[in-house]
């Protein structure tokens, strides 16, 4: 009897900490236009990294329509580097390519970068989180 209530107590234990250790940048975001449309981007767990995988898409005016996009992941292992910064790969859907990305998260806010030779050369989009 005893081994089991200790059982049970160190699962639940173990089940309230990888809740709390949750990647704060998990959650469902909202990219900015490109091309003429948005999407909302879930962000979660890849491994040791964050990932994030198109999951709607809507016109510039916010009427939603099914993109070939959506179930594409556009956020590719992003690691955490510490204090909100990340770093992995972006794929644009709108050139079809992948980039280096980098990742700040600021509460509500996402900054994403995909950047071409080395870093010199970046395009910026900041993503609000939807829920």
């Amino acid at each position: 009897m005893i081994k089991t209530t200790l059982r049970a107590a160190a699962l639940a234990v173990l089940a309230m900490t990888g809740a709390a250790m949750a990647d704060p940048s998990h959650g469902v975001w909202q990219t900015e236009p490109d091309e003429g449309s948005f999407a909302h981007v879930q962000l979660s767990a890849c491994g040791s990294a964050v990932c994030g995988t198109i999951i709607r898409t809507y016109e510039n005016g916010g009427t939603p329509y099914q993109s070939p996009n959506i179930g594409r992941q556009i956020v590719i292992d992003m690691a955490p580097q510490g204090g909100g910064e990340y770093e992995g790969s972006v794929w644009r859907p709108s050139n079809d390519r992948i980039y280096i990305g980098r990742m700040n998260l600021n509460g509500d806010q996402i900054t994403l970068r995909g950047c071409v030779a080395g870093g010199l050369i970046c395009a910026r989009q900041t993503w609000v989180r939807v829920q």
